[in-house]
């Protein structure tokens, strides 16, 4: 054989090497890509948004996981939807490692309070290391502050809510035809507190029912100038009674509602008009309301952002919880981000948040996405809502709780004995009017003895446990 043909086979062959070569990578990459699209990354979570099969959590990370999550190879998997309270037990059980806990989830959406309480919070990511400071300064302030624990971001905000005023409009339309109250004057404790004794007057019954005594304190009192907690529970002094004096005045009058229960059982049965409670609530605020004597009327529900005291910094409670994430791989890690930075653009958070009744946690949500958004609302309570919100996020700052040990028994504590003073107080003073011959000045002085006694017994009270 010629030179040239021995050197055209040694060609011949190292091409066909070649190409065997490339052929055989080709299928090692095709094969390497195809277990990564049948094996993604897949992550579980827990939350508090909706029943498991009708949430509209469920429905953005269905909507993610057709999405991005196919194109990154991320799945979200829901294992668990609940009430806050019940979560909030369960991931403290799984990390404490208590038998039948199980492992806590991948993510999983908590309060501070809960993180607070965690063993081994350390384990949760702190934000901080995945978001830029541009990205963080897309967030509402107040918003990314309630999730900093320890110095670093652990729960990062994807839906908050607050404290807004549903009004029961058919019922206060007449009061108003009759007192001359207008809808305006609402817009402060001191127009609510004056509308409230106008209406027992007139009518016998309740006005007003708060469903957080104690927000409405902290909040009053922070306004005002004043602190509200000292170094181991509340501060009682001049400022705390400013806040005191007018709330326990009505509702020792019987100007406030002060049975067991949520504020829309009140409005439900008639026994108020107006409610201050979380902007949540609102799925729950029924369009009729049904009387003693069985009777039922359909009325309207407006909402209108908190009051607030007169010359004060408009200031309101924030509300709602965020979503935290467990330390593990750099990969999951990641893949979690990415299915939160998601879940937080304007476009999906309005999507998200406006068929469950939350505010969006980002600037541009609210100026850009939101008002489009209502617009495109049927419910005339959710568009109700969200004009209140949009104008609560332009006019108020969201006051954010300070993080202390004792807040949580010190709230619970508050609730129980604000309620049961008032309403032993509002007894005594109903038991005491009903006496012949009493005129309106020994009313007035009657009220004010009983309001000084109710105020230094709770004072007593909270200070014993």
């Amino acid at each position: 054989m010629s030179v040239n043909g021995r050197y055209l086979i040694k060609k011949n062959s190292a091409m066909f090497f070649l190409m065997i070569s490339c052929v055989v990578i080709a299928i090692f990459m095709c094969g390497c890509s195809n277990k990564r699209k049948r094996e993604p990354i897949s992550l579980t979570i827990w939350h508090v948004y909706g029943e498991q099969t009708d949430s509209p959590l469920n429905d953005m990370i269905d909507k993610f996981n057709r999405t991005v999550g196919v194109e990154k190879g991320i799945t979200i998997q829901v294992t668990k939807v609940s009430d806050t309270n019940t979560l909030h037990e369960a991931v403290l059980a799984a990390a404490k490692g208590e038998p039948g806990a199980g492992s806590l989830p991948d993510l999983f959406v908590a309060y501070p309070k809960t993180v607070l309480s965690m063993e081994q919070s350390e384990n949760l990511v702190d934000y901080r290391d995945y978001f830029s400071e541009q990205e963080l300064e897309e967030y509402i302030p107040e918003f990314l502050e309630e999730g900093v624990i320890e110095d670093e971001l652990k729960i990062l905000p994807v839906a908050k809510s607050t404290e807004i005023m549903f009004i029961n409009k058919t019922l206060f339309d007449r009061f108003a035809a009759t007192s001359g109250v207008k809808l305006e004057d609402l817009s402060t404790w001191e127009g609510v507190f004056d509308a409230a004794i106008q209406y027992n007057e007139l009518t016998g019954k309740s006005f007003l029912t708060a469903d957080y005594h104690f927000d409405y304190f902290q909040v009053g009192v922070h306004t005002l100038g004043g602190e509200f907690f000292d170094s181991d529970g509340v501060r009682f002094d001049d400022t705390f009674r400013k806040v005191w004096d007018p709330f326990a005045s009505a509702a020792v009058n019987g100007a406030v509602w002060l049975g067991n229960g949520y504020s829309t059982e009140a409005v439900r049965t008639a026994d108020a008009v107006v409610a201050i409670t979380s902007s949540a609530g609102v799925l729950y605020y029924a369009d009729e309301v049904t009387y003693p004597d069985n009777t039922s009327e359909s009325i309207e529900i407006v909402a209108k952002p908190c009051p607030v005291f007169e010359n004060t910094t408009k200031s309101v409670m924030q509300r709602g919880a965020g979503i935290c994430t467990v330390k593990s791989t750099p990969e999951r890690e990641k893949a979690a981000i990415t299915f939160l930075k998601w879940l937080t653009e304007p476009e999906h958070n309005v999507e998200f948040v406006t068929k469950c009744g939350y505010m969006p946690v980002t600037e541009k949500a609210f100026t850009d996405y939101l008002p489009n958004a209502v617009d495109a609302l049927e419910n005339p309570k959710y568009i109700s809502l969200y004009k209140a919100y949009m104008e609560t996020q332009k006019e108020y700052e969201f006051y954010t709780p300070p993080q202390l040990s004792f807040y949580l028994d010190t709230e619970t504590r508050f609730e129980k004995n604000s309620r049961q003073e008032l309403k032993e107080t509002s007894l005594q003073y109903e038991e005491a009017i009903h006496n012949d011959g009493i005129d309106a000045e020994t009313k007035g002085t009657l009220l004010q003895q009983l309001v000084d006694k109710s105020y230094n017994d709770f004072e007593n009270v909270m200070q014993k446990n």
